[in-house]
């Protein structure tokens, strides 16, 4: 974690200390005065720290913090902190991290008031929690080979890591009264590879197409890691202006993506097998073993640009405007290989996306007891991108019925908001508030594919009426509890497939709708409070739930996303037990539902619901021992409930569940003012079953298996226990 040292408003903190050492005693040896006049701070921390099993029970805690491979590690942090008091100049360095791959260091210089100059560096690996097992070589690169050779979960383990080092340089500098710029530049470079893979299933369409299939019922799935060697570059330069009434910024931010590898192109040695490969048969089709062979095309380069107007004015003492403006461009015009483009005159998309937008706001108090907020904010997003025909392989064709064109979307958005506020007595107050938003989309250029959408519209309308009661100002209870009520609807209907425009009343049952577009009610109700029963007791309280209906369609159909609801409570809790120790402790409960209709067959009910506590405790053993302890525990949990037409209820797929208990303790000890020791001792246990990649609910437990015997598994108990000590120096 990144500790940034703020400078600003340091005077006033000297002028307050220069006040009470006039007004009272004299404090000039106290520690903490001490502090504040002269800041300086410089420490160690040097430890070392050992944590318990292999890398497969540290599979999900070490996916981010750099503890999954090995058993020791070494601990290393600094801290440093000086103002020179002839110059007025500031030096801060830092280092986190040290010994592991998540390092950082960095540090800045700065005059108070005139200058300043930062140069930070980070590095983080993120590795995949899954083991995989495989017979493929090259594995991680644009070439790899894909062998089948002997039984599934007899290969190699295959590690999955993804690394980013990350540079970040910042320069600020006052030219004068009320003037300011500052620019930033970031680099950062990502390797490694992760969880990728193709797959094909030939039908009778592809048989009969040129050939492509022999077969209308072979099919075969391959892991490809997606090699990954790319780098971003980021430039910011903002102006910033202040005056007594305005201030304004304007700026440019800048983004540069460039990826070193442009295809993946596996090569098959060998016999595959169909999906799923335990148990399965060759897969002898030559068109499809070609198919899954050709190379697929990766992220390509691409930049954007924004420049911005940013201010606010005051135009009286209670009233004040706002204002922004920015217009950004995007674009993507790398070459992609010939493989893919064969028989183009230019393998070049030319994709361009501009995207311009506007916000005016405006907050006034025109009586003692009212406040009003409104606002109103204008997008226009246009797709340049030329249109092409392109065939069903992705090579560039002649219009015919089975090829298409891309098809390039633009769209305009325009969203307001009025809101006021009243006191009321008895330390009371009232909001209300209306939200309005409207969306005009493009309609699908002809030549575009369908890609399986039935019906979209051109426009949606949505408008909220919010109402809020809040207490403030007391003394040991505040809340507040609000309402929210959202209606979306649109324009008439766009059949993809026939091209007309239709109102829901013409269109033919059980269309499916896309919920984006669909007609919406919404409901939302929160309540908050704190309350302090008793001195050393304080509560805090949050309930929140939600719905939302879709009724497109009317009677005409029960297709697609229906409802959804969501509830979520919460208690945190702080006791202090004595003046040393202090108890926290937290419990809360979320439950979201989706009903959604597949447009034949079945109908799901998707739950997700996670329950969480924790209780921490810290407090001062004696003068030197600091002590703390904490539990903490989650339950989460995804259910897939399914009903079959003509078939009743069945239980669906199996659950996903994630289960986390963790354990910790710690112990710091003061060696004298300079120096202390600190141990921490924490204990994890994980559970995840999860069905999509490794059913240990199944019978037998099985791993998911693709078509050249790869398997993919995740330890689904994993426990892991930490301990680590360092001894900390302070520098006078």
């Amino acid at each position: 974690m990144k500790t940034n040292i703020q400078q600003f408003g340091f005077n006033q903190t000297l002028i307050a200390v220069a006040v009470l050492a006039t007004c009272g005693p004299a404090h000039a040896e106290d520690d903490e005065v001490a502090a504040l006049i002269k800041p300086d701070r410089a420490s160690v921390s040097v430890g070392a720290a050992g944590v318990s099993g292999d890398h497969r029970d540290r599979s999900l805690w070490g996916q981010y913090n750099g503890m999954r491979e090995d058993d020791a590690y070494f601990l290393l942090d600094f801290d440093y902190l000086t103002r020179d008091d002839q110059t007025g100049t500031w030096v801060n360095l830092y280092g986190r991290n040290l010994g592991l791959d998540t390092r950082e260091l960095g540090g800045a210089w700065n005059k108070q008031g005139d200058w300043k100059v930062s140069l930070d560096y980070s590095e983080i690996v993120k590795r995949d929690p899954r083991t995989i097992n495989t017979f493929i070589s090259g594995g991680g690169t644009p070439t790899p080979t894909v062998n089948t050779a002997g039984t599934p979960g007899a290969g190699t383990d295959l590690n999955l890591d993804l690394k980013r080092k990350r540079t970040t340089v910042g320069i600020d500098k006052q030219l004068g009264r009320g003037l300011q710029i500052s620019a930033s530049f970031r680099n950062e470079d990502k390797d490694g590879a992760r969880l990728f893979g193709k797959g094909f299933a030939c039908s009778a369409a592809w048989q009969n197409n040129a050939g492509v299939c022999t077969s209308a019922t072979a099919w075969g799935l391959l892991m490809l890691p997606e090699p990954i060697d790319s780098n971003t570059k980021q430039f910011d330069v903002k102006l910033n202006f202040a005056r007594e009434k305005l201030a304004l910024t304007a700026g440019y931010y800048g983004s540069f993506y460039e990826n070193s590898y442009s295809t993946l192109t596996p090569q098959i040695a060998g016999t595959l097998n169909n999906f799923n490969s335990v148990g399965g048969t060759p897969i002898t089709d030559a068109g499809l073993l070609g198919i899954l062979g050709l190379p697929m095309a990766l992220p390509p380069d691409n930049q954007a640009h924004q420049f911005y107007l940013a201010g606010n004015y005051g135009f009286t003492r209670d009233t004040r405007g706002t204002f922004k403006a920015s217009y950004a461009i995007a674009t993507q015009d790398e070459t992609f290989p010939a493989v893919f483009l064969a028989d183009s005159p230019t393998r070049n998309l030319d994709g361009e996306v501009t995207n311009f937008k506007a916000h005016l706001g405006l907050t006034s108090r025109p009586l003692q007891k009212l406040y009003l907020n409104a606002n109103v904010r204008y997008e226009d997003k246009q797709d340049n991108t030329p249109t092409a025909y392109y065939s069903e392989l992705g090579q560039l064709a002649p219009p015919t019925p089975t090829s298409y064109t891309n098809n390039p979307s633009s769209s305009q958005r325009l969203v307001g908001k009025l809101e006021g506020t009243y006191q009321l007595p008895y330390s009371f107050s009232g909001t209300l508030g209306i939200d309005y938003e409207k969306i005009d989309r493009d309609l699908p250029v002809a030549t575009a594919k369908p890609g399986g959408l039935n019906v979209l519209r051109e426009q949606t309308e949505e408008i909220s009426y919010r109402a809020e009661l809040r207490r403030s100002i007391s003394e040991t209870l505040n809340g507040s509890i609000s309402y929210v009520r959202s209606e979306r609807d649109g324009s008439d209907w766009y059949q993809v497939t026939t091209g007309l425009v239709l109102p829901e009343s013409s269109l033919p049952a059980n269309q499916v709708y896309v919920s984006t577009y669909g007609d919406r009610e919404r409901d939302k109700v929160r309540l908050t409070a704190d309350w302090e029963p008793a001195e050393r007791l304080a509560l805090q309280f949050v309930a929140d739930y939600g719905k939302d209906k879709y009724t497109s369609g009317g009677a005409t159909t029960d297709r697609g996303l229906r409802d959804t609801d969501l509830s979520f409570y919460s208690i945190d809790a702080t006791y202090q037990l004595a003046d040393a120790w202090k108890l926290i402790g937290y419990v809360s409960y979320g439950d979201q539902t989706i009903h959604i209709n597949h447009s034949t067959g079945y109908r799901l009910a998707l739950n997700d619901r996670t329950d969480t506590v924790g209780l921490k405790l810290n407090g001062q053993w004696s003068e030197k021992l600091s002590l703390g302890a904490g539990v903490s525990y989650t339950d989460d949990k995804n259910r897939y409930q399914q009903l079959q037409t003509n078939m009743g209820l069945s239980p669906g797929v199996p659950d996903v569940v994630f289960r986390q208990t963790e354990l910790s303790v710690f112990g710091d000890y003061a060696l004298n003012k300079l120096s202390s020791i600190r141990v921490d001792l924490v204990h994890v246990r994980s559970k995840l079953d999860e069905f999509t990649w490794d059913c240990a609910t199944c019978s037998p437990a099985t791993p998911f298996t693709y078509s050249d015997g790869t398997t993919v598994s995740l330890q689904p108990d994993q426990n892991v226990t930490f301990l680590g000590a360092r001894y900390t120096y302070k520098f006078r």
